[in-house]
């Protein structure tokens, strides 16, 4: 039984792909919605503009300044795809962003992510705390963002120690890092 040689080039699948990233660069990039290098995923379920938004309020909940913005994309994307399997979990991320950019709107004149101080998104995230909407996107973060392997040494975290002996011998005391 032959096998079929690997196609050299770019795919249909490839090329779509690239175009749809390059699409959402070219919609959100002007917008100033993204600081840093742009992330690659793409929503698959809400808006761009959903997504973008997301984004920063990931950002402006679990602050991290030498965290670039695709790590923030990459815990967002996660609520995307359970927004892809249900369509109250899409509905609760839509409209909950659009009661933001609403809200935002109404005091700053602008959509929520547009707002250049950071003071004055965290305040309005401050009076939703206790929505659904807020509860949602916070908690998938506490996974979503700080179960990524890369971003472990900036924490100094190790990670798991089990199958290295334990920490016993690995330096359960060794907390410089507070000092």
């Amino acid at each position: 039984m032959m096998k079929e040689p690997d196609r050299a080039g770019p795919s249909r699948r490839r090329f779509l792909q690239g175009a749809g990233t390059t699409l959402l660069a070219m919609t959100i990039l002007p917008s100033g919605l993204v600081r840093g290098v742009a992330w690659a995923q793409m929503p698959r379920a809400t808006e761009p503009e959903v997504f973008a938004s997301l984004v920063q309020m990931s950002r402006d909940c679990y602050p991290h300044d030498r965290i670039e913005d695709k790590h923030y994309a990459t815990a967002v994307e996660i609520l995307d795809e359970a927004a892809r399997a249900s369509p109250a979990d899409r509905d609760l991320l839509e409209k909950g962003m659009a009661a933001l950019n609403k809200s935002a709107t109404e005091r700053h004149g602008m959509p929520y992510a547009k707002i250049p101080a950071e003071a004055d998104r965290v305040a309005l995230l401050r009076e939703i705390e206790q929505t659904p909407f807020f509860q949602k996107v916070r908690g998938n973060l506490v996974v979503g963002l700080y179960n990524q392997k890369d971003l472990w040494p900036l924490f100094g975290y190790e990670g798991s120690s089990f199958d290295k002996g334990g920490y016993l011998n690995r330096g359960f005391d060794d907390i410089s890092w507070l000092g």
